[in-house]
């Protein structure tokens, strides 16, 4: 091997960038690796994010310095502008809709690839992937259409994600005949137009019909890639979309020669993936039916809005719930949606402290997919500072509630409905749950009796012996219940 022509490589760096630049694009993306590995838990996660923080910091100042920037004032100002609104909406969003703030942002990081990848096509010179004849390279050809492909369908894609998630489209799945088919025909297009631009004797705007046309499908495939994905599988959809927009940042990095970029969009893309995979795996759903889109329900699952059967329940008071609560050995709380909506989480707090004071066993339960989001139960108890130490993920509680004196669910309804084990017509059937059928007590938070869940799926846990019924806003119930504990 001849180190001195890898000397030489090293001092000038890829594609002519400085040596100094390719180590600060390295030292980003360890820092990029950080982050990722603090996120993994709510205990190391500000740390997370601060590392994150100072990677994107390290790779912008690395890119404003080593390229020549036409003008770095209008720069600044949209680096300036773009932060105030950040912190902006930061600071105002509610934690319940945290799940379509993420969505909007993986809607913006699709666009921003599509935008790039029409800006190198309209001015290749300026990003240097012309050859000798002025044309677009073929291999920069492939990674523009990937590139404006990805970013379409991500764009497309969490848009109908936002308003899913926001309220604004129903949650239920919107089915389309023959959608798998339509699909696989829509995305064959996309791949063949690649293809045939790839091989085009021109890459110019000669042959622009391609690049709109790619553009266009993409959005439309995008588009039907969700509507028919129901409201139970969406913190899967929103893992999904995550690795969408890091692929589509990669394909960009390439085009735009930034290491950093590639970097930071493999990771993205990559974790995404894993956990998108893990949450399949947790929900006892096909990745790859994830991948093809329309995986939440079939059309003639049960468990619609239609009427349903007045049954029997019982219903209680706080100071029944009180009562029972304080009397226990072990109480297991499982939160869900309608404690994020109630912002409830400070109030189960200092309920669950009183109880431990007189001697109650105290464990949250977390299932993979409780809330809009993965992780949105943990980020909500960790606000409220709830001991790392007594959140459980569903495989390591589980088998607990045999043993538990009562299961406290507040505001959850799929996550604990036996029909995923039961009811082969469910939309949510095969979906692992929390067995609280087994607890000796439940105690069951909801506003009322008329609602159901985001999978639109009645609940027998509603009706059992042990269920008691606490009918009201989850925040009030709760307090009432630590007034009377007191």
């Amino acid at each position: 091997m001849d180190f001195s022509l890898l000397s030489a490589a090293a001092a000038a760096g890829e594609g002519g960038t400085p040596a100094w630049a390719m180590l600060a694009y390295l030292a980003a993306g360890v820092f990029f690796i950080l982050a990722l590995r603090g996120l993994s838990s709510p205990a190391t996660s500000r740390a997370g994010n601060r590392n994150g923080m100072i990677g994107m910091a390290i790779a912008v100042a690395t890119t404003l310095v080593t390229h020549d920037i036409a003008n770095i004032a209008e720069i600044g100002i949209a680096i300036f502008l773009g932060g105030i609104i950040g912190v902006t909406i930061a600071r105002r969003i509610a934690m319940t809709a945290m799940p379509e703030l993420v969505a909007g942002f993986h809607s913006l990081v699709g666009l921003a690839a599509v935008v790039v990848g029409f800006g190198a096509w309209l001015d290749p010179q300026s990003f240097g992937i012309v050859d000798a004849a002025g044309q677009i390279l073929a291999v920069s050809r492939i990674e523009l259409g990937l590139g404006i492909a990805i970013g379409a369908i991500t764009f497309s894609g969490s848009v109908i994600a936002f308003l899913k998630l926001s309220g604004r489209m129903g949650g239920s799945p919107i089915m389309l005949p023959a959608r798998h088919i339509i699909n696989l025909g829509t995305l064959a297009a996309i791949l063949g137009l690649i293809g045939l631009y790839t091989v085009s004797p021109q890459g110019g705007a000669a042959e622009g019909w391609m690049i709109y046309a790619i553009a266009v499908l993409a959005f439309i495939i995008g588009f039907l890639l969700i509507i028919p994905i129901g409201g139970a599988d969406m913190p899967v959809v929103v893992s999904m979309l995550n690795s969408y927009s890091g692929w589509a940042a990669a394909a960009m990095g390439f085009t735009l020669g930034n290491s950093a970029m590639i970097i930071t969009g493999a990771l993205v893309g990559s974790s995404g993936a894993i956990l998108s995979y893990i949450m399949c795996r947790a929900m006892n759903r096909s990745f790859i039916s994830v991948i093809a889109g329309g995986f939440g329900a079939d059309a003639g699952a049960g468990g619609g809005g239609g009427a349903r059967e007045q049954r029997p329940y019982k219903q209680g008071s706080a100071e029944d719930a009180a009562y029972m609560l304080e009397q226990a050995e072990k109480v297991i709380i499982i939160p869900g949606y309608g404690m994020a909506v109630a912002q409830a989480q400070h109030a189960l707090r200092e309920m669950a402290d009183k109880l431990k004071e007189k001697g109650v066993e105290v464990k949250y339960a977390i299932h993979p997919v409780a809330g809009r989001m993965p992780g949105h139960m943990n980020v909500l108890l960790a606000e409220a500072s709830v001991p790392y130490d007594e959140v459980f993920e569903l495989e390591d509680i589980n088998s607990e509630f045999s043993q538990c004196d009562v299961a406290f669910i507040i505001g959850a309804n799929d996550v604990v409905n036996p029909a995923a084990k039961t009811d082969k017509s469910s939309p949510i059937y095969g979906m692992p749950v929390f067995d609280v059928d087994k607890a000796k007590q439940v105690f069951f938070i909801k506003r009322s009796m008329g609602g159901v869940g985001y999978a639109g799926v009645d609940n027998d846990v509603f009706y059992m012996n042990q269920t008691v019924m606490l009918l009201a806003d989850a925040k009030k119930m709760v307090e009432e219940i630590v007034k009377s504990l007191d």
